[in-house]
């Protein structure tokens, strides 16, 4: 077994994000107690990320980004904290972080991939007088050729527009944001619905990834406004679960029908 390693035992743990004495509490190093009352939690959300509180621009984009994934119905995240609700229901914060740990690259974790890609696409130089069709092309093609699925474009549902992306993209747009990975993702998805002959919309979480890019919100981080806005929405779905139960419908059903006698011939 391996000895501790106390060479930086000595150093001091640093965090920079708080201050606390016996009479103040300090983020940023803007008083909270004077927060109280006149910040949203949208505005809290952009002050613990970028070290400040945002413009007003800001504040309408970002808040409408966080939003935009509060609640999406009883996708698998909010089935999990159901059914962990279900089994332990004296542990609240159990149930709503099994559906958290669901926000992968299929569902809302598909916005850091639209992100990633915008911001690769950004870090090349990209600006107004780049030819953004022939880039759309050539990020098909090398996803194709990966064999891999393009973040941020399809939806099962939401067709042939998703509404809550194409909302997003105004916004940004009319606050004054760049648009050139929104017309990127625009792009991708006019050429790939053509190439492949599917709808293929850019959704909510590819107009998240790219209004992440032009607010300089790092592709590393973005999942990150899915967790947090999701975490509100699971909460409700547990305070529904105690009013009207889904999950041992859920529950008797799977049970029922994996238990049904069948003809193994069939």
């Amino acid at each position: 077994m391996s000895q501790h390693d106390t060479s930086h035992d000595d150093e001091k743990a640093v965090s920079n994000i708080s201050r606390v004495t016996h009479d103040s509490v300090h983020i940023h190093g803007i008083d909270l107690i004077a927060m109280l009352g006149n910040v949203n939690l949208g505005d809290f959300a952009f002050l613990e990320l970028f070290k400040r509180l945002p413009e007003e621009r800001e504040s309408i984009v970002f808040n409408a980004l966080v939003v935009a994934l509060v609640e999406h119905g009883l996708m698998p995240s909010a089935i999990a904290t159901r059914m962990t609700y279900l089994g332990a229901p004296e542990s609240i914060q159990g149930a709503v972080s099994a559906g958290l740990l669901g926000l992968g690259n299929t569902f809302v974790g598909t916005m850091e991939g639209s992100a990633r890609l915008c911001q690769e696409f950004m870090a090349e130089g990209a600006g107004p007088e780049t030819d953004i069709e022939a880039a759309a092309e050539h990020i098909i093609t090398h996803y194709r050729e990966q064999k891999k699925v393009i973040p941020g474009i399809g939806h099962p549902v939401h067709k042939p527009r998703d509404p809550r992306a194409d909302k997003l993209m105004a916004i940004a747009v009319e606050q004054g944001f760049d648009d050139t990975p929104i017309r990127l993702m625009q792009a991708i998805s006019e050429q790939a619905s053509r190439r492949f002959d599917k709808t293929l919309p850019v959704n909510v979480t590819g107009a998240i990834g790219a209004i992440a890019t032009s607010m300089n919100i790092d592709w590393k981080i973005t999942r990150g406004l899915g967790v947090m806005a999701r975490a509100i929405g699971l909460v409700g779905h547990i305070l529904e679960e105690t009013r009207t139960p889904t999950a041992q419908k859920i529950w008797n059903r799977a049970e029922r029908e994996c238990n049904e006698d069948t003809d193994p011939s069939n």
